[in-house]
């Protein structure tokens, strides 16, 4: 295995901390007040287009999409450390246009669209002008079984009628989310993987309501996470995405990426922790001598280093083999890191807040947001119980001999 950075990535890993550092980081006090002053917690503030313009104006943008005719190029190896330093900060990844569930999408629209599709649709997603949302979990089914979506996508002549009742639909209460990719069943005779097809579904087409967004934790800002009913939608067959019959493939090559993305993030946000810990640590004297000094404290901090690294690592291993031996090849590596950098962020972050004391649960320190983040990541693009289950039954099967 060969984990060595590119020179460019080298290059870029100089541009975004200094970027982060100097512009997102100052901004982040003004985007608070944008919103307050709004008294829309969705709102999109004006000073995240003025971080976007910053951000192309350094060539800092669409670093995670692999495709050169769209994106920067970059390979899975060498945009890992560049994500992981947009987890630092969470108002990065948009800064940037890396933020989910966009770039999900974007790629899908880039490998799978048709010309008319990415030119109305992932062109100005690229730019950076329009936000979108990917509808597949539903309130009633199993969805971390993909297989058991319910919503339906029908012919009807040149068009495609969509009933579908969804939640957990990221992005959909900003303004500027203009579309969904929207997965439900096209031919519920066929076998469980050609049931299902994807649709764009534009979200200011008769029949779509978004419903409420649900707070994680009490938390409900950027674009939300909503539950949106999809009321008899009639669509022009041109919407389908990729062919009929495909959306469980294109689900799969979806979440891939999608996947090793927030795991790269994940380890940023726990290095976030670690260092607000060990600054906490010499701040604060309690008992005659600074936590720092306590033997319980240095415990934990070098217990998130271990795990840090380890982790980091194993995030690695996956981006090269997802760049030598594609994404199917890296499967379960892939499984392993989801499992293994959420739960990471979510142990690093929570010894920093215990650290802080009462002003770890807080806002006047993000240790807070980042542990609402983290701890959805146990769940997002399937839980971790699921993962877990698709490594175990690698290992067993090479025992299976032994059976009775």
């Amino acid at each position: 295995m060969d984990f060595e950075f590119s020179a460019r990535s080298r290059a870029l890993q100089d541009r975004l901390t200094e970027f982060i550092r100097t512009q997102v980081e100052a901004a982040e006090p003004v985007y608070a007040e944008q919103v307050a002053a709004s008294g829309d917690p969705h709102f999109h503030p004006p000073v995240m287009e003025e971080l976007k313009a910053e951000a192309r104006r350094r060539g800092l943008w669409n670093l995670f999409l692999p495709n050169e005719r769209w994106g920067a190029g970059l390979s899975n190896l060498d945009y890992a450390p560049l994500c992981e330093l947009m987890g630092r900060n969470l108002l990065a990844a948009e800064a940037t246009n890396c933020a989910a569930p966009d770039t999900g999408n974007m790629e899908i629209l880039a490998e799978f669209g048709s010309p008319e599709q990415q030119e109305e649709w992932l062109v100005p997603l690229l730019n950076g002008d329009v936000r979108s949302c990917f509808a597949m979990t539903e309130p009633w089914v199993a969805s971390s079984d993909a297989t058991n979506v319910q919503s339906r996508i029908e012919r009807d002549g040149d068009d495609y009628v969509v009933t579908a009742h969804k939640w957990w639909t990221s992005g959909a209460a900003s303004d500027r989310c203009k579309v969904a990719i929207l997965l439900g069943v096209s031919d519920p005779d066929a076998d469980p993987y050609h049931r299902h097809s994807m649709i764009l579904v534009p979200l200011d087409a008769p029949g779509v309501k978004v419903v409420r967004t649900l707070p994680v934790f009490g938390h409900d800002a950027g674009g939300g996470h909503c539950e949106v009913l999809f009321d008899g939608v009639r669509l022009p067959a041109s919407n389908i995405l990729g062919e009929e019959g495909g959306g469980f493939a294109i689900a799969q090559a979806r979440l891939g990426p999608g996947r090793i993305h927030h795991c790269m993030r994940a380890i940023g946000l726990a290095e976030k922790a670690l260092e607000l810990m060990c600054q906490r640590a010499w701040m604060r004297s309690p008992f005659g001598k600074p936590l720092a000094e306590q033997g319980l404290v240095q415990d934990r901090i070098a217990e998130s280093r271990l795990e840090i690294e380890q982790a980091r690592l194993l995030v690695l291993k996956a981006a090269w083999l997802m760049d030598t031996v594609g994404n199917k090849g890296a499967r379960f590596e892939i499984a392993a890191i989801k499992v293994a950098a959420a739960r990471v962020a979510t142990n690093v972050i929570d010894r920093a807040i215990q650290l802080f004391g009462g002003a770890g649960v807080s806002d006047d320190w993000p240790l807070a947001a980042m542990y609402v983040h983290a701890r959805t990541l146990h769940l997002v693009d399937g839980p971790d119980e699921v993962h877990k289950q698709q490594i175990a039954r690698r290992e067993l099967r090479r025992y299976e001999g032994l059976r009775g």
